[in-house]
């Protein structure tokens, strides 16, 4: 047998036993208590089509969420960015809506292994600056004042 094909092989029953591996199948998107107040649609708009996959509990899980290894990465992505910001929950605590800003002004969000697989969440220049305004008129999005 060639190297190749025994590589071949290899790599094979490899990925059939990723697929054994009990984490990143359960896709469960748990009930929507509360939203934010938005500022107006088009910064809920410009949200779903760039956040809410991973800070939402409307998660649109692709087919390919059903194979590993990618669907450790993704899960493990919804999971941090339900963690840090979760607009469906926004009657509790939100750690990371202060940094949200940045992150879309930055160009941190949404993430660059996303948006190859998400054309539609790529955020012009404009769209960045219009979410990050709408953001920060949203009430609960605002850096908190230092206490003095």
């Amino acid at each position: 047998m060639s190297p190749w094909r025994k590589l071949g092989l290899i790599a094979a029953g490899a990925f059939v036993l990723m697929q054994a591996v009990p984490f990143g199948r359960d896709h469960d998107n748990p009930p929507v208590s509360q939203e934010p107040v938005w500022n107006n649609s088009a910064t809920r708009q410009l949200a779903v089509r760039a956040c809410f996959d991973c800070h939402s509990n409307q998660t649109e899980w692709p087919w390919y969420t059903w194979v590993a290894p990618a669907s450790w990465i993704v899960t493990n992505d919804v999971m941090g960015g339900r963690f840090h910001m979760n607009f469906s929950e926004w009657d509790r605590p939100q750690k990371g809506a202060d940094e949200a800003v940045d992150a879309v002004l930055q160009g941190w969000m949404p993430l660059g292994i996303y948006t190859p697989f998400h054309p539609e969440a790529r955020l012009s220049e404009d769209e960045r600056k219009r979410l990050a305004d709408g953001l920060r008129a949203t009430p609960g999005f605002q850096k908190s004042e230092p206490e003095r």
